[in-house]
């Protein structure tokens, strides 16, 4: 052996122990470098295929639609009692408020001028039917002495003369007679119609006077009782076009069915008919006055009363009905649907609505029939993005709604 080697034996506890210490540490980096890859968050799944999105096939189906108006209800007749003489009132004879019926006595205006006028009149005709005996038997007497010339031609012409003069004496006689009936009957002021008779305008000892018809009393007809409400000239306009082009019909020949709600927001409980619709637009409002009938057997319906009306216009035979938790609006408030596409993609629909029906939206444009509307699942999908059509449960989509609820259009 050299004087230079070292001994193996005497070096190998040393490396033994150098090796360890570096095990350790070596061990000890791993476990720090691999603490932070322990707290990150697992790689997102791959996409397991289109979105599971429940649709709804349109399917064109017959929608009444109706229209809410505003309106007020007015009496189906309206007679203002006034006076036809001059004279003191001298009783009223009825309650106020009270209904009353045709030909009922309502107020006595003092008959005794009247009394005194029809006996002179009686009178006059009396001396004037004296008067025509008296001429008449000398108008025959001379028509007998004219042939053998005892009287002269002119004689006997004034004769007739007197005669007929006498005869239109009685005439205007009996027409005098008459007038003074008439007044005297008027002094018993009588209702002209059967209804409901507001407050009196006069008192007992009153004046009334026939020159200025003095307003006495109102009786007012309230059952039936008529209900006019205002609509929109472009929406007549625009029903009229749809009924010429065949897109529409119309709901009933003998009127179409109206109902009520009341000012405390309650149906009123019996349907009335649209009467007839005014022929003049007010340029005020640029609205048309519909008139109709209604039922009011309880009185329930008072003239004045503010009502909405709800119109049944017409018949959509081909409705289009999307549900309302399909469509979304954008920022400016246009609405929009999603619809499963030819290639399985979702397609986003600008649609056009005409009005809402039920749990639906009566659709005009955008859609068309046989389409898929998605109604759920949107939260997981965009326009573009695969879906896998199933139906809708009724959970998800809710029948469309036969007979349409009144709202005003949506543009």
């Amino acid at each position: 052996m050299s004087k230079h080697s070292i001994p193996l034996d005497g070096l190998l506890p040393g490396l033994r122990v150098n090796v360890a210490q570096l095990a350790l540490a070596a061990l000890g980096l791993i476990s720090l470098l691999a603490l932070p890859a322990c707290n990150k968050a697992p790689p997102p799944a791959p996409p397991r295929g289109p979105a599971e999105v429940g649709v709804v096939t349109l399917t064109p189906t017959s929608v009444a639609l109706s229209r809410e108006l505003p309106g007020r209800v007015s009496a189906f007749r309206v007679a203002e009692v006034r006076a036809r003489v001059n004279g003191i009132v001298l009783r009223r004879l009825f309650t106020e408020g009270c209904d009353v019926r045709a030909g009922q006595l309502l107020y006595q205006i003092d008959p005794a001028p009247y009394r005194a006028a029809l006996a002179s009149a009686r009178a006059q005709l009396a001396r004037a039917e004296a008067n025509v005996a008296s001429a008449r038997l000398q108008a025959s007497r001379y028509a007998e002495l004219i042939d053998s010339s005892a009287v002269s031609k002119q004689d006997y012409d004034n004769a007739v003369a007197a005669q007929k003069a006498a005869e239109a004496d009685v005439a205007a006689g009996q027409a005098a007679v008459e007038t003074a009936s008439i007044n005297l009957g008027y002094t018993d002021v009588t209702s002209p119609v059967s209804g409901r008779i507001g407050r009196s305008a006069v008192t007992e000892g009153a004046y009334v006077q026939a020159e200025q018809a003095t307003l006495l009393a109102t009786v007012q007809q309230l059952d039936p009782a008529y209900v006019d409400v205002a609509q929109s000239s472009t929406e007549l306009l625009r029903l009229r076009r749809e009924f010429d082009a065949g897109k529409l019909q119309r709901a009933g020949r003998a009127g179409a069915r109206v109902e009520l709600v009341l000012e405390d927001g309650g149906p009123y409980a019996q349907p009335g008919t649209l009467q007839f619709s005014d022929v003049t637009v007010d340029p005020s409002t640029g609205s048309v006055t519909l008139r109709a009938l209604f039922p009011n057997p309880k009185g329930d319906l008072l003239p004045g009363m503010f009502v909405r009306a709800r119109l049944d216009e017409a018949v959509n035979p081909q409705a289009l009905l999307v549900p309302q938790r399909a469509v979304t609006r954008d920022q400016k408030g246009q609405p929009s649907a999603l619809a499963v596409g030819a290639d399985g993609k979702a397609e986003l629909r600008p649609l056009t609505v005409d009005r809402e029906v039920g749990a639906d939206w009566l659709v005009s444009a955008g859609l068309r029939a046989g389409d898929q509307v998605i109604v759920d699942g949107l939260q997981f999908i965009r326009p573009g993005s695969p879906v896998k059509p199933l139906p809708a449960t009724p959970s998800e989509a809710q029948p469309a709604a036969a007979p349409s609820q009144p709202s005003q259009p949506q543009r």
